[in-house]
């Protein structure tokens, strides 16, 4: 069963690139108390992934801070080195967005919003969605029927619902 709006987040641990090389992080530490939208893509450098979904919210960041957001993250089911040399090549780390790995789908496959598509070679992926989550709680989801469109799941399809 997919997450839906009024679910809390289950625990999860994801991994991004820091200081020091791969670093945890506690998904309900990074939400408590916080407004975050985290919004999901099928691939790093896959072309929508990299050509729309991450533009649009390097393009709305400073709206959605504008509407009480606290932090962007972007959620891949990729290692943490890809995602950390994803967002350098996207800009998304210089806008301040959260390039965060879940490397293994843990987190993508608790929220049931996994998909594979063998013939493109996308094995236990994440669907291409975006949700605003309020001190761990879904308050509002928008997921893409097609994992190679992204409308309700960009920047401007989250600003548009706030």
């Amino acid at each position: 069963m997919s997450i839906s709006t009024g679910d809390k987040l289950p625990e999860a641990t994801l991994t991004r690139i820091g200081a020091e090389g791969p670093e945890a992080v506690n998904l309900s530490e990074l939400t408590a108390g916080r407004k975050v939208v985290i919004f999901a893509v099928p691939g790093a450098y896959t072309p929508t992934c990299h050509s729309a979904h991450v533009p649009s919210f390097i393009r709305t960041k400073d709206d959605l801070a504008a509407k009480g957001i606290d932090e962007v993250i972007c959620v891949s089911v990729n290692d943490p080195f890809v995602m950390g040399s994803w967002g350098e090549a996207t800009g998304a780390s210089a806008a301040g967005i959260a390039m965060l790995g879940d490397a293994e789908a843990t987190f993508t496959k608790a929220i049931g919003m996994e998909f594979s598509a063998p013939p493109a070679g996308l094995i236990d992926r994440s669907k291409r969605y975006a949700m605003v989550v309020d001190d761990g709680t879904v308050i509002l989801l928008q997921e893409e029927e097609n994992p190679g469109v992204c409308e309700v799941s960009a920047g401007e399809g989250i600003l548009a619902a706030l």
